[in-house]
């Protein structure tokens, strides 16, 4: 018979061993323990407000997904890649103004010598 690719396998053979057996757990049963990680962590009251929110709407939002990142408190048309490479062009402006600086600094140091 061809052993499927879930773990029917193991049933087929005798059945899991008790070690196996510990760390099994059903489809149910992870999909139960989701759903709980879910609730505990506020996620579902969070949804379901957006979700009421959006139903209670007058006027259905064009983009019913920008509504709920809005909602959510994401930043909507916002360009993540552009904002990425503006950052790291900052980044070396700022190292190269850095150097500038203690450049400077060095030179103000060595003019106080001469000075003495």
């Amino acid at each position: 018979a061809p052993v499927s690719s879930r773990g029917e396998d193991k049933f087929r053979t005798g059945g899991p061993t008790a070690s196996s057996m510990s760390n099994y757990q059903t489809p149910d049963s992870k999909k139960e323990e989701f759903r709980k990680y879910l609730e505990k962590s506020g996620v579902i009251d969070a949804l379901t407000k957006v979700l009421v929110g959006l139903y209670e709407e007058p006027e259905r939002p064009p983009n019913a997904v920008d509504y709920i990142k809005r909602y959510m408190g994401a930043p909507t048309g916002v360009d993540v890649e552009a904002m990425r490479s503006e950052n790291e062009q900052l980044r070396k402006e700022r190292e190269e103004l850095r150097a500038t600086v203690e450049e400077l600094n060095a030179r103000i140091k060595e003019g106080d010598g001469d000075d003495a």
